[in-house]
């Protein structure tokens, strides 16, 4: 094994042979060091307390499963058809230079943007790790803790089964966003425990939670609607937690504490819209600049309904927990979102649904 320490992350694509017939002598770790002045605590009163917090926890283990066994792996999607194919054209089917490709051309920009949307997904998770686990050395309750504990184990998985279906299913890996990038960075390198709940548990184990439920439902591949399905069913457990942790404990701040965590919010929903905005395989495939790709994915309906669908799910949890204060309400109105304050937040969940036996291959899409 060779550890090769970097100043940032890798900017260039990585492919894997479909046989992945590595030994010793090609296994790298590349590593980026953070730092972070993280305070922890210890917790000596080992009462639990017999709340929601418990009940989600012991949902936790009740509902682990195993990315290696559990998923149908013999499964892979054929070579000649598309990953992600919803019932309406995506915008990029209507420009010239996405007409003229040729079909296994539209197949590569298919697999390559669904690549590039799932490489995100896995960075996403592999920052949700980290932070999970700082959340269980700083915590300062046992509940908090014990959850986060088990959460630490979810996102390992969760990194697991995005990494192997991209290697094995893909054959590609894609680079960080870099507002995905800079997002992690505030989150992980702050000192203040709630900061990091808020950034993770709300705003992108929220987004995410979306992201993948919208994947989920336009994806053709059985394997894929799978394991999101699973990785669905966790998420959503976690940001129940968040929310209702946090929901008490905000309570507990003063008011100037909590417009400085209103703020937070609002600067990590901003950088968040960024985070939606992934051009590489269409710079690569349609011949567009970054700047024109961004735009024009700005500019498409599609992509706004993508973006209001996402914040339609984070931005009732923020009202919920007492983070749409006055000073940033005029701030999230001008970003067009405060129009979902009053939607159903994730506090309240459906726990017979919750407790369902996870589905299997061939049960997913009625489960949908």
């Amino acid at each position: 094994m060779k550890v090769t320490k970097k100043s940032g992350p890798p900017k260039d694509l990585v492919y894997f042979d479909e046989d992945l017939n590595l030994t010793k002598m090609h296994v790298e770790d590349v590593v980026e060091i953070f730092n972070t002045p993280l305070t922890g605590s210890y917790n000596w009163d080992y009462t639990i307390a017999d709340n929601r917090i418990k009940k989600l926890y012991e949902l936790g283990k009740e509902l682990n499963w195993n990315g290696s066994i559990d998923l149908n792996w013999e499964y892979t999607h054929p070579r000649d058809e598309k990953i992600v194919e919803p019932d309406e054209d995506l915008p990029h089917e209507t420009l010239e230079a996405y007409q003229n490709l040729s079909e296994e051309d539209k197949i590569l920009f298919d697999r390559h943007s669904t690549a590039e949307l799932m490489s995100q997904f896995l960075h996403g998770e592999q920052g949700a790790l980290l932070v999970a686990s700082q959340l269980a050395c700083c915590a300062p309750t046992y509940n908090a803790k014990l959850y986060a504990a088990s959460q630490t184990f979810d996102e390992a998985r969760h990194v697991e089964v995005f990494n192997r279906y991209l290697q094995e299913k893909i054959g590609i890996h894609y680079p960080i966003n870099p507002a995905l990038k800079t997002l992690l960075d505030k989150i992980l390198t702050d000192e203040r425990w709630d900061l990091k709940f808020i950034g993770m548990q709300i705003i992108i184990e929220g987004l995410a939670l979306a992201a993948f439920q919208m994947l989920k439902v336009i994806t053709k591949d059985p394997l894929l609607k799978q394991l999101l399905h699973y990785v669905v069913r966790d998420e959503a457990r976690h940001v129940t937690f968040g929310i209702n942790y946090l929901e008490d404990y905000i309570k507990t701040l003063s008011p100037e504490e909590i417009n400085e965590r209103a703020e937070f919010a609002y600067e990590a929903c901003v950088i968040s819209r960024e985070r939606l905005i992934n051009t590489k395989s269409e710079q690569r495939f349609l011949k567009m600049s970054e700047e024109e790709a961004r735009e024009f994915q700005l500019n498409t309906k599609t992509f706004e309904m993508f973006r209001n669908f996402l914040f339609s799910r984070v931005i009732p949890n923020l009202s919920r927990i007492g983070l749409l204060t006055d000073e940033v309400r005029p701030k999230f109105e001008a970003l067009g979102l405060l129009e979902y304050e009053h939607a159903p937040s994730d506090f309240e969940c459906d726990w017979a649904e919750m407790r369902k036996p996870l589905e299997q291959f061939g049960q997913i899409p009625e489960a949908i």
